[in-house]
């Protein structure tokens, strides 16, 4: 029998990841998750730990609808309030979207700044500000907000076993990002899925998840692999067009409660 067996939530971009027992999931994925991010002051482009290994050391702690609370190494604790609509707006750009949200403030902004070592601004995404997810995988209406492309991840454990057996050492799930995590499964068995239901909630599986070399940095220390694994080993029987692909992009069918042990149904 399949399970949920793990749930994590990233309230910002790039940031450390939670694990979590249970979670609300709605238009933009789990409660909380990847709704601020770091963006360079003067383009409003997006950071991540593509560019900044040091964003895996930042941990941003979600306080519900009143805010988040940072912290990281050598730095003074800084609550920072969820901005309201009376805040200042700034075009920010993920990918290739461009849009505007509201800013966190200058206590934020120069917090972020000390710590990643440039000058920077956090930023929130309040739901009515979302992006559409691409029409070519998603349906009008769907929505994503801080993440690359789609609001949930999925990954199962048997996947990730398979790829550390052939690797030769354990890597820890952090290193590939998920918010969902599935037991019970054959390796790469959600290559397959089109529909699933967790609990009362159904999902669509969108498409697979592209991996660059994000997947390379220890998300414990931020240091990146000599050897560039898992990449490397991924190249060599997960690459198609040139793109390497671990782990499935969902879309929820409406809201509800995931808790963990929840059983997971194939439904197409």
């Amino acid at each position: 029998m399949m399970r949920l067996s793990a749930l994590y939530r990233y309230p910002m971009k790039s940031a450390a990841g939670q694990l979590l027992d249970s979670s609300r999931v709605g238009l933009l994925g789990l409660q909380g998750d990847r709704r601020w991010m770091a963006v360079d002051a003067e383009t409003g482009r997006f950071l991540t730990q593509r560019l900044l290994a040091q964003m895996t050391q930042m941990n941003v702690h979600w306080r519900g609808e009143d805010g988040v609370l940072l912290t990281a190494p050598n730095m003074p604790e800084l609550f920072v309030a969820v901005p309201t609509g009376e805040d200042a707006l700034r075009g920010v750009t993920v990918w290739r979207d461009s849009f505007r949200v509201p800013d966190a403030g200058d206590e934020a902004a120069a917090w972020v700044s000390r710590f990643l070592g440039r000058d920077c601004r956090l930023v929130y995404v309040p739901e009515a500000r979302a992006r559409q997810v691409d029409s070519g995988f998603g349906e009008a209406g769907d929505k994503v907000g801080f993440a690359d492309g789609f609001p949930l991840l999925l990954i199962g454990q048997s996947s990730l076993d398979d790829l550390s057996a052939r690797v030769g050492r354990e890597l820890p799930m952090l290193r590939f990002r998920p918010n969902l995590v599935i037991t019970g499964a054959e390796p790469y068995a959600e290559d397959s899925w089109k529909r699933i239901r967790i609990g009362e909630i159904e999902f669509r599986v969108a498409k697979g998840c592209s991996r660059c070399i994000m997947t390379t940095l220890d998300p414990a220390t931020g240091e990146r692999s000599a050897d560039r694994e898992p990449l490397t080993t991924l190249k060599t029987y997960r690459e198609r067009e040139g793109e390497v692909y671990f782990g499935q992009n969902l879309i929820a069918d409406g809201a509800g409660e995931l808790q963990v042990g929840m059983t997971v149904e194939v439904l197409e």
